[in-house]
């Protein structure tokens, strides 16, 4: 296994999802993302980014550490850098993921249904 991915690399992985989120069509996205404050766990660079998701994409990206306090997110996610970075670059399916354990999803019922639709 290669080198894992660094700080940079996720914030450009960030990045990148946030302009997919983009290109879905504003009416779509005004019918399926209702703001929601998101925590993006890292867990081989112990490293978390707080972020909120909204229908311009994902904003207000902070990094920090995983072992800092925070308060809790709307939606919960934890994954490996290079599975981040692989996710950004539909190199990695989000569902099989989540299905064979590569990404934890904490979020409600209703969160999870919203953002099947967007993925």
């Amino acid at each position: 296994m290669g080198p894992m991915a660094t700080v940079e690399e996720c914030r450009a992985a960030i990045g990148k999802v946030s302009e997919r989120i983009m290109e879905v069509d504003p009416a779509d996205r005004r019918k399926h993302i209702v703001e929601r404050t998101v925590s993006l766990a890292v867990t081989d660079l112990d490293t978390v980014f707080d972020m909120r998701l909204t229908e311009d994409g994902l904003q207000d990206v902070v990094e920090r550490d995983a072992g800092g306090s925070a308060r809790r997110a709307q939606v919960g996610i934890t994954v490996s850098s290079d599975d981040l970075v692989a996710l950004s670059e539909d190199r990695l399916d989000f569902a099989k993921a989540m299905l064979g354990g590569r990404v934890k999803l904490d979020a409600s019922f209703g969160d999870l249904m919203r953002l099947r639709k967007l993925l």
